[in-house]
């Protein structure tokens, strides 16, 4: 039992030294906790939830359910074909929307590519974006807020909602 233990924190250590010096792809960058990315499209979490939209609606989550899915530019326009339309980021998405080109948005949150994630799941269990996103709806620019995205995040998270904290719920094919 002691050799399993120890034999894991090995592999969790050795796992974390190759992340760090690895080099990440720029659109799968990470931001730092607490400092936001530079997005193409300014956009405030907190004017947009403040008009009660639900983050579904601009996230949805198709198949097989593991992402949530980043606001399109025909989602955008829906609305900002009439509202805001003279203001400068709103001509930008105006003229992605023209060449059919999808808003190269950069991820706040990036989860490691051994790591088996699903955000369905955690809806299903009533989890809500809050608790791994932060108070969204108080942010005018996303940026990380916690430590979701880290083995030690998850497994306190798991254990303050009485889930599986087994290798197997995140280290595997499901």
């Amino acid at each position: 039992m002691r050799l399993s233990i120890a034999l894991l924190v090995l592999l969790y250590l050795l796992g974390t030294t190759h992340l760090r010096a690895a080099p990440q792809q720029k659109d799968d960058a990470p931001a730092k906790k607490d400092e936001p990315p530079v997005q193409p499209i300014p956009y405030s979490h907190k004017k947009h939830l403040a008009l009660k939209l639900q983050c579904q609606q601009c996230h949805p989550n198709p198949e097989p359910g593991d992402k949530m899915s980043f606001p399109t530019v025909s989602k955008c326009m829906a609305c900002h074909a009439t509202i805001a339309k003279e203001k400068a980021p709103i001509r930008k998405l105006a003229e992605l929307a023209k060449s059919e080109t999808s808003i190269p948005w950069v991820r706040v949150y990036v989860l490691p590519g051994w790591v088996y994630w699903n955000h369905r799941s955690h809806l299903e269990a009533e989890m809500t974006c809050e608790m791994c996103h932060g108070q969204v709806a108080d942010m005018d620019m996303m940026a990380r807020a916690t430590e979701v995205t880290t083995m030690a995040g998850c497994i306190a998270c798991h254990r303050k909602n009485n889930a599986s904290t087994g290798c197997k719920y995140c280290h595997s094919d499901k």
